[in-house]
């Protein structure tokens, strides 16, 4: 069954430029290698990461055309990261910086901004023979730690073992969930308790090079979720605990020599990386030097500038602040530097709490009444994001365009009327919740100036945005709408629905407190298909039975827009974490 009280919310508030570079899951707007300036956002088209083969999954990584050896890339961001213990990570820009010092079982290869699934320990994606019960990975030859010694499915197997240990509570618990049978990681440590209670028997290493999951129930997408950190070797001899969070032992191409949290981070190359086994990652630069605590505009100034080591500099969290974005439009040498394209498998919604907003016809007028373009030009304008109309995103496998509730982007307020002259009962007054900042206070009124003209009284509650998403997530939250950034945990549709939409989800999960029996038990149908492309029809199906009871009004596929310095090449939005992916930057100049 779904889980019912471990899974946290992959809905995250809307700010205030419209999007968090965060979790999960774009259509780059830069190819991988290519400099110079970005081409307009991408019209709104699936683009998703197929599985590749074993002979993509060898090594080496595709070469970026006049890429070059040498000198030092600096990243400079505002804030350090909590967690780099792979089994600790569960954010898309910790996973897509950790690239540079890990390896995982599977991971996504990007060529000009398309992605692959591809063997990145392993041989290949895994193979199943039984209908998802049963998962077999293979090893490459010549995969070695920092110091040289050889990574082993034994290794694997221990830092997989980890995520059930104390401590590992906020990463991701697929691991533990699927491999007990369990609905939630409470009850799966109930079953093992992580390496202190020795061998978990559901994962079997015959020799040094094979690693085998038992499942108890089919699951698809075992190649997806191998490419989470969480799937990362570990090696016991060298498990620190709570200390391998500031330097965990490398085997991608560059290692950690120096960390201080929330100061600096320094990377040199790794000389045991062999480039023949790695199909993903390049080692151009010779350091990475990581810079922590100074604001997001001025590193984002000194880039556009030039001055000091900005031509030099990348950021790869938050947004490039707004007051810089007209700058950058007016001049083409510093347009050229903004790196731009769709942020993932993320949509943004007009969230409605279905059980306080019960009449599904209110909910339909609520569609029809919601100003998308106005909401979106206060938000920045196109560069926010394309127009959404599906609940998932088209980064997302199996992707189908459609909208069921057509309308212009400024809203239809004819047929929102129809709809409310539709309900069982006037509704004269809703509530809107928002995290409090100047951007915000805009889309606030917008919104209540729309539902106005419907004679609707939309009563606008600003939050503090450190406490915004446990308020509107508890269950007697006393509030009917709110924007929410909706995400999934690899680009498949196995963890939006299943996770989001079931009934016996609690508040934390099922925030709007979505019901509908009939949608209930074709998930738990659906959990049982062992095959991917079958799983993920399925629920791509049942996505638009659930949009027939409007519990969300989609607003936008969002875009994210970061900086690269003037000697920076490589730089590209990835297709799947969102962010600028150090592992293809290289120095164009010494």
């Amino acid at each position: 069954m779904p889980s019912t009280s471990s899974r946290r919310p992959r809905t995250v508030a809307v700010p205030a430029l419209a999007v968090v570079a965060a979790t999960l899951l774009c259509s780059c707007s830069a190819g991988a290698g290519k400099g110079g300036s970005d081409p307009a956002p991408q019209k709104t088209a699936p683009l998703t990461a197929s599985l590749g083969t074993a002979k993509d999954s060898a090594g080496p990584a595709p070469q970026i055309s006049g890429a070059r050896n040498g000198g030092t890339i600096t990243i400079a961001n505002p804030t350090g990261y909590t967690h780099l213990d792979p089994q600790k990570i569960y954010a898309g820009e910790t996973y897509n910086t950790s690239l540079l010092w890990g390896r995982q079982l599977t991971q996504y290869q990007v060529v000009n901004g398309k992605p692959t699934l591809v063997g990145d320990l392993a041989t290949d994606t895994g193979t199943s023979t039984d209908g998802g019960r049963t998962w077999t990975y293979h090893l490459k030859d010549g995969i070695a730690w920092e110091d040289g010694k050889p990574v082993t499915a034994q290794q694997v197997k221990y830092g997989i073992e980890r995520t059930f240990a104390p401590g590992f509570e906020l990463g991701p618990t697929y691991w533990p969930e699927w491999l007990t049978g369990s609905a939630d990681r409470t009850a799966a440590v109930k079953k093992y308790g992580g390496p202190k209670d020795g061998d978990l028997n559901a994962i079997e290493t015959p020799d040094a090079k094979t690693i085998v999951f038992h499942f108890p129930r089919p699951q698809a997408d075992v190649p997806y979720m191998a490419a989470q950190s969480s799937s990362s070797p570990v090696r016991k001899d060298r498990d620190t605990g709570t200390s391998y969070d500031i330097k965990p032992l490398a085997t991608g191409p560059y290692r950690i020599v120096e960390h201080r949290q929330n100061q600096r981070l320094t990377l040199e190359r790794n000389p045991h990386w062999k480039p023949e086994t790695d199909p993903i990652r390049h080692q151009y630069a010779d350091r990475f030097e990581f810079t922590f605590g100074k604001k997001a505009l001025n590193t984002s100034q000194e880039i556009l500038a030039g001055r000091g080591d900005g031509t030099s500099t990348v950021t790869t969290r938050g947004e490039l602040p707004p007051e810089l974005h007209r700058e950058a439009e007016r001049d083409p040498g510093k347009r050229k530097l903004v790196v731009s394209g769709r942020q993932g498998a993320y949509t943004n919604d007009l969230y409605i709490k279905n059980s306080r907003v019960t009449d599904p016809e209110v909910r339909k007028a609520i569609a029809y009444l919601f100003p998308r373009q106005q909401a979106r030009q206060v938000m920045g304008g196109p560069r926010a994001g394309e127009f959404a109309t599906t609940l998932s995103s088209p980064a997302i496998v199996g992707w189908k365009p459609y909208d069921l509730y057509p309308a212009p982007p400024a809203g239809d307020i004819t047929k929102a009327k129809e709809h409310l002259a539709k309900a069982k009962q006037p509704v004269t007054k809703l509530t809107y919740a928002y995290e409090s900042d100047p951007v915000q206070d805009r889309v606030a009124q917008v919104l209540a100036d729309a539902f106005a003209k419907a004679g609707i009284t939309l009563v606008t509650k600003p939050l503090d945005p450190a406490s915004f998403t446990h308020q509107v997530f508890r269950g007697p939250a006393p509030y009917d709408l709110w924007l929410s950034t909706n995400s999934v945990d690899w680009p498949t549709p196995s963890t939006l629905l299943p996770d989001q939409f079931h009934s016996r989800l609690d508040a934390l999960s099922n925030g709007i407190r979505y019901q509908n029996p009939d949608v209930d038990r074709e998930l738990e149908r659906i959990e049982d298909i062992g095959d991917a492309k079958q799983k993920a029809a399925a629920l791509i199906d049942l996505e638009q039975v659930v949009m027939k009871d409007a519990p969300v009004v989609p607003f936008l596929y969002p875009h994210i827009s970061q900086v690269r310095g003037a000697h920076i090449g490589g730089a590209f939005i990835h297709p799947i974490y969102g962010s600028v992916s150090p592992a293809w930057l290289y120095r164009t100049t010494s």
